[in-house]
């Protein structure tokens, strides 16, 4: 079976994504950023250099300075499909922040995303 397309897909091409979901519902890229952070380890100089370099999603989660201990806390259903039930590890962690990029936008506070 071939690897999904997402993993080599180039992280800076989704993050604006990202950013523009949570902004259309009244929320910042700081907090996506922060969201990022806390899932990744990634400082913000550090995210940027991600962005700047064109890492894609395999590289990007690879390269995580730190994943967060309490990854296994976010529950719940991205594309309908529950994730923590994913079977791929890398695909996992993807839909662990597509998870909570969707928190974000559906407006729950950060102190709960973050677990």
């Amino acid at each position: 079976m071939s690897e999904h397309r997402i993993f080599s897909m180039k992280f800076c091409s989704v993050y604006p994504l990202y950013v523009q979901k949570a902004e259309r519902k009244g929320r910042t890229k700081t907090e996506v950023d922060q969201i990022i952070s806390w899932l990744t380890g990634y400082s913000a100089a550090e995210l940027q250099q991600q962005l700047d370099q064109g890492t894609d999603f395999r590289s990007f989660f690879n390269m995580a300075p730190a994943i967060n201990p309490r990854i296994a806390l976010i529950k719940g259903v991205v594309c309908g499909v529950r994730v923590e039930e994913v079977a791929d590890p890398l695909m996992q962690k993807i839909r662990y922040l597509d998870k909570l990029i969707d928190e974000l936008a559906k407006g729950k506070n950060m102190e709960k995303i973050l677990r």
